[in-house]
């Protein structure tokens, strides 16, 4: 009894004031608190492999939510700020010339409006994320967008940090003090507007977490997908808010004092040939940047875009699968279809998904379905 007495006191005074400095400026530095805490992610805590069990993620038919896709071979072009030098300068003296920037939002999406070019924007959105320890595991300027790789967020306590008290009982307050990890990826998605004087800048995140599986008789762990953090995105816009010029405090008043857009109607209906259609209730231009989000938000692969004949391409996978294809793998199986636009009046826009090769296979007509009800919920 005096054992385990002794052993109580010991744990109650490793979890309130066994703590080094660098232990709590460790937890300091992840507690989410907008405008006065910096986010620290651990760059040597970068995700490079995750197998996640097929029943686990988000929905098979989308190759974007396969996560081993995106974790191996690095372009490592992708990381390089900029080819010269003297971009580089001139980059680090816009940081210290002020932006007016203002804060757009609809339900918990919030954007940002920059008076600067959509080319200075896209290097120092590179530049932000760099330095938030992050490499740069997809970009495609054609399109606007690029994309992290995982990093993980859980506070991690070297070992030398924890003292000698803490080192004697962490086999055994282990399950008590340890969370399993969690890990983070972004998006940044970059759109010209009022003909390339201004820049809309749209952050995403994207969330994995360690869960226990006790399938079979053998206890493990495996990966699956989080909720959505809505205070870290928001967090993390503000600093990138701050980075593009902003100033702090103002940025913080504009973020958290955004006023809301008005609200979207969206309608999911039957189209022809058994497809569905979406209607927005908004002229095009605001439909187009709306379904560009959307698509972006829900992790589909844009493969392209024609901004004048308003169409984006998308790259997915159909649920009918046969052996042959799975054996070569989800990339020589993946396909790419069409979600084209066309407006109705000025006030409203009918959004379309097209079989490209013209198949109209019942896997194809699924696919729309699942798509198109996805981003009605999103809006809903």
């Amino acid at each position: 009894m005096l054992k385990i007495f002794l052993t109580l006191i010991f744990i109650t005074y490793f979890l309130t004031g066994c703590f080094s400095e660098e232990q709590k400026q460790t937890i300091k530095n992840n507690r989410i608190e907008l405008g006065n805490v910096k986010i620290n992610y651990y760059s040597d805590k970068s995700v490079t492999s995750l197998e996640i069990p097929p029943d686990l993620t988000s929905p098979s038919y989308e190759n974007s939510f396969r996560l081993n896709d995106y974790v191996n071979n690095v372009d490592s072009n992708t990381i390089n700020l900029t080819n010269k030098e003297s971009e580089t300068v001139s980059n680090e003296k816009i940081l210290n010339i002020k932006s007016d920037i203002s804060v757009m939002k609809s339900g918990s999406r919030r954007w940002l409006v920059v008076d600067k070019d959509p080319d200075l924007i896209w290097d120092l959105s590179k530049q932000f994320l760099k330095e938030k320890g992050f490499v740069i595991k997809k970009i495609d300027k054609k399109i606007g967008v690029m994309e992290t790789d995982y990093l993980e967020n859980k506070p991690v306590i070297p070992g030398k940090s924890l003292g000698v008290i803490r080192s004697l009982f962490a086999s055994s307050i282990d399950n008590v003090s340890y969370t399993l990890p969690s890990v983070d990826k972004y998006k940044i998605r970059i759109e010209p507007i009022e003909s390339g004087s201004k820049s809309e800048v749209h952050l995403s995140i994207s969330s994995m977490k360690e869960v226990v599986n006790n399938s079979g008789n053998v206890e493990s762990t495996i990966w699956q997908e989080k909720e959505k953090d809505v205070s870290l995105e928001t967090e993390m816009l503000y600093l990138l808010m701050v980075y593009l010029g902003g100033e702090s405090a103002e940025a913080r008043e504009k973020i958290i004092n955004a006023k809301e857009t008005e609200k979207i109607i969206v309608t999911l209906s039957n189209s022809f040939n058994g497809y569905k259609k979406l209607t927005f209730k908004q002229n095009i231009l605001d439909t187009w940047d709306n379904l560009a989000w959307a698509l972006l938000e829900l992790n589909i692969q844009v493969e392209d875009k024609d901004i004048k004949e308003k169409a984006f391409y998308i790259k997915a996978v159909g649920d009918d699968i046969g052996l042959m294809s799975k054996l070569l793998g989800t990339e020589a199986i993946s396909q790419q279809y069409q979600i084209s636009l066309k407006e109705i009046d000025k006030s409203t826009t009918e959004i379309y998904f097209n079989d490209l090769e013209e198949k109209n296979e019942s896997s194809t007509k699924n696919l729309n379905f699942e798509i198109f009800e996805k981003i009605h919920k999103l809006f809903n």
